[in-house]
């Protein structure tokens, strides 16, 4: 085998040097073995004592490197890529605090099965809690927020190569059934730099392995894959009135989802990270009016695929009805429902599950039940078409989706903007990603941008302007976008979010809001962004439409008044409650 890092080149007999060369052998393996493992993406942070993983990933010609300066956004443009690619990606960071700043990406990755690669740099054993420099305590550092972890010691010939492959398949295999995060915590000595050394010895019981191309444990799940439908249940399920909720998805599974629904003519209600809309949208807000609660209480029993949902009213029917049955559809193997209903928990992937499904369903007897509620719906965005037509956070969430040219697809921040799109927009059917496991604002612009880096398609990007601030460096991935991606930032000085909040009126403006008096444009001057600020409906069409069709990235900022977004929606709220909708 030739590959680099692998096949030594010289001998040298200097202790140190000695020590050097195993360090960037042992690199070496892992990340071969990870190849061959499936990761194709690695996201290096600059460091020095990361240096034998940085140098094996960038001699290893089936990687492609990503880079950024801050840890926080290297881990979280990580996470963009495994979501996008639903492929494992390497992360390979130095000691210290660069690794405590992984943790909220690793968080995220834990509750919604991104599968992360963490490859941390640490000093020897004997370095640590004595006074060296840039050491912390590593061991367990993400505590059960990973599926696995390994503590690799420092490199030696008394531990066969073979131990190190087995426990990097191991904790691969673990994460291929779970999902979410593993980590590598490596210890390396120093020197960390120097000459290639003679390890043919070392390494002659890979001598099959390094002769090929395939992982060094092959590992087999019985029955894996395969998808089977409680026939008796099914049948059972189906003779009532029923909801069909679609949370969390991947790309192209709302489709199947929708063929199933429209099948059963139950409603289907559609999260905005499903990647688009249905005949019944706006359900959060159109269910506070007592009519159409009335209605949609009629449902015995919920079909949901995917979870972590939007809406609060959704939530709260969920965990306040005395449902005959709630079945829930999702591939991860954690628990899913907030409000711990005796349920069908079905692991299975959803596309598949849902086409099997309406291969076996024949006539529904309660098909069509909710019609009036596709009227409600109607009425309900007539009414928000009438009310003024300034540009707001309102009328913003109504038109964008609109504004979209072909193929654009979504990263949806969190906070305010994710739940306006959820009340009145009517989103497109189209690829769309978020990171609602945690719900964080931390990392938004860097998962984007690692989103697109994968998808390698027009992107928008959604977000409040408190979560820009908190993700400031990662504009900087952004500026050598081959694609367009749009970042549209409303700014409503503050976390507009608390107007909705029950927090005490006294202490809003000073401890929750917090408002920066900040604008963007500099940022976006700083970062080499192109820059829009449009004070009309209209000019944030054309702001938008003009940068998804150029090459490159643009920061759209729309500006409103503090206070602003939490009255109008107050004011949509009770019209209609008020209003006749059925």
């Amino acid at each position: 085998m030739t590959r680099a890092g692998l096949t030594p080149l010289s001998v040298q007999s200097d202790a140190s040097a000695y020590r050097a060369a195993l360090n960037n052998q042992w690199a070496g393996l892992m990340l071969e073995e990870l190849v061959r493992l499936g990761v194709k993406h690695v996201c290096i942070a600059p460091g020095s004592r990361s240096t034998p993983l940085t140098l094996a990933a960038a001699n290893n010609d089936r990687l492609t490197l990503h880079t950024h300066f801050d840890e926080r956004g290297l881990g979280f443009l990580a996470l963009g890529i495994a979501k996008a690619s639903q492929q494992p990606v390497a992360v390979i960071v130095t000691s210290g605090t660069a690794v405590a700043n992984l943790l909220p990406a690793v968080a995220e990755a834990g509750l919604t099965g991104e599968k992360l690669v963490v490859l941390t740099s640490d000093r020897p054993v004997e370095l640590i809690q004595c006074g060296a420099n840039q050491a912390i305590r590593q061991h367990g550092i993400f505590s059960d927020h990973v599926t696995e972890f390994h503590d690799i010691p420092s490199p030696t010939l008394e531990i066969a190569p073979g131990w190190l492959l087995t426990t990097i398949d191991t904790a691969m295999y673990q994460q291929s059934i779970q999902g979410g995060a593993i980590h590598f915590n490596c210890r390396y000595p120093e020197p960390l730099y120097g000459e290639d050394v003679d390890f043919s010895h070392y390494l002659s019981p890979l001598k099959e392995w390094l002769a090929d191309d395939q992982p060094y444990t092959h590992f087999q799940q019985a029955d894996a894959g395969q998808v089977t439908l409680d026939n008796l249940a099914w049948s059972s399920l189906v003779a009532k009135k029923g909801l069909v909720v679609a949370g969390r998805m991947l790309p192209g599974e709302l489709s199947a989802v929708q063929v199933l629904a429209d099948k059963l003519g139950w409603p289907l209600l559609v999260d905005p990270q499903a990647g688009g809309t249905s005949d019944w949208a706006g359900y959060d807000v159109w269910m506070q009016n007592a009519e159409c609660r009335r209605h949609i209480e009629q449902a015995e029993a919920v079909l949901q695929f995917g979870a972590r949902l939007v809406s609060k009213r959704l939530l709260q029917l969920i965990a306040e009805r005395q449902w005959q049955d709630y079945w829930l559809v999702d591939p991860l193997s954690i628990r899913l429902d907030p409000s711990h209903r005796r349920s069908q928990r079905i692991q299975a992937n959803i596309r598949v599950w849902a086409e099997i499904a309406t291969q076996q369903l024949s006539a529904s007897v309660h098909s069509g039940w909710a019609e009036p509620l596709k009227r409600a719906s109607a009425g309900y965005f007539e009414l928000l078409a009438g009310r003024e037509k300034s540009l707001n956070e309102v009328s913003l969430a109504a038109h964008l989706p609109c504004w979209l040219p072909e193929h654009t697809e979504l990263f949806l921040g969190n906070s305010l903007i994710v739940r306006l799109l959820d009340m009145c927009g009517q989103l497109p059917l189209t690829a769309t990603f978020a990171n609602r496991g945690a719900s964080g604002i931390d990392g938004l612009i860097a998962t984007a941008a690692g989103v697109q880096q994968a998808r390698q398609a027009p992107l928008l990007c959604v977000l409040g302007d408190t979560s820009l601030l908190y993700d400031l460096n990662s504009l900087a991935l952004l500026k050598q976008a081959d694609y367009p991606v749009v970042v549209l930032v409303t700014n409503n000085d503050g976390g507009a979010i608390f107007d909705l909040l029950p927090v005490p009126e006294q202490q809003k403006e000073s401890l929750y809001r917090m408002p920066h008096g900040l604008e963007f444009s500099h940022a976006a001057a700083m970062f080499g962004l192109n820059y829009s600020c449009p004070n009309s409906l209209q000019e944030a069409e054309q702001a938008c439409r003009q940068g998804l069709s150029q090459p490159g990235a643009t920061l759209i900022e729309i500006k409103t008044p503090s206070g602003q977004s939490g009255e109008l929606i107050k004011a949509l709220f009770a019209e209609v409650r008020n209003a006749t909708l059925l």
